[in-house]
């Protein structure tokens, strides 16, 4: 969609703040690149894989930058290497319980282990502020937002992946997340891409050993700031919030409801120019 009608809103030098944790996933597009693509948004993120993180910088140089930190609690920890860069962790592999899995423990099996230092997100000091936190880690997540709670003052919505079964020994889960998040002013909004799982050993379905039949493991999740008190948002935050979550979340109902109070707050009639172009848009 055309973000003219409210760019028109804002200021030129305007950026969505993008903070993404754990930002090398192969050749996977990241939900915010298009943003990134039109300079709408700026991005800071952060892969502990020293390579990985080098060639991050070097294949995404428009209005992003990349640092080879362990994001975490700020202490001393232990980092478990495994045999697929992707399921590195700080917590170790719970091998009993992945060996039960079809393709779990063979691509989430222990190399070695490494003394690594951690730093939290809120003392990070080339952070300036996120309206959108992307986080990814292997079960790190909770312990890096518990130590984040400044920066989570200004951020609208949150893309954490969370597990339902303990992947990783002594991981929080979700409900652990959940609870910490909707404690910080946030609601649960959908869940990206489904529910994800694997069939227990031996079964498998038509032949794809990552499909699942009913047990669900890990999923991400997406959390955005509680529509039920958009009143206390700035001008900016609105806008924000509401290209986020049209361009992030496809969800259009939500940009309304921001966008309505953005009129409400600001004298304007820009929630009805936004319906009035979705009637165009479905058309054509």
């Amino acid at each position: 969609m055309n973000f003219s009608f409210l760019r028109e809103l804002i200021d030129e030098s305007y950026k969505i703040r993008i903070v993404d944790i754990g930002a090398s996933d192969g050749d996977y597009s990241p939900s915010y690149q298009p943003l990134i693509d039109v300079g709408l948004a700026s991005l800071i993120g952060f892969e502990p894989n020293k390579e990985a993180c080098e060639v991050l910088n070097k294949k995404n140089q428009n209005n992003s930058v990349y640092y080879p930190y362990f994001v975490g609690d700020g202490e001393a920890a232990t980092f478990y290497e495994t045999n697929w860069v992707l399921t590195g962790s700080l917590y170790p592999p719970n091998t009993p319980l992945l060996e039960k899995f079809q393709n779990l423990s063979e691509v989430v099996t222990l190399k070695e282990e490494h003394p690594v230092q951690t730093h939290r997100l809120d003392d990070i000091a080339e952070i300036n502020g996120a309206d959108f936190l992307k986080m990814d880690i292997q079960g790190s997540e909770l312990k890096v937002l518990e130590n984040a709670t400044n920066l989570l003052e200004t951020t609208l919505v949150l893309q954490v992946e969370v597990e339902f079964v303990e992947l990783y020994k002594g991981q929080p889960l979700f409900a652990d997340v959940d609870s910490f998040l909707r404690s910080r002013g946030f609601q649960f909004h959908c869940f990206d891409g489904g529910l994800m799982g694997r069939t227990f050993k031996p079964l498998v379905v038509n032949n794809n050993i990552n499909k699942r039949i009913n047990q669900v493991l890990w999923a991400d999740a997406f959390y955005v700031r509680d529509w039920m008190d958009l009143g206390v948002l700035s001008k900016e935050q609105l806008i924000t919030y509401a290209i986020l979550s049209l361009e992030i979340l496809k969800s259009p109902d939500l940009t309304h409801l921001i966008l309505s109070q953005f009129d409400r707050s600001h004298n304007t009639n820009v929630a009805q120019k936004f319906l009035n172009i979705l009637t165009a848009d479905k058309k054509k």
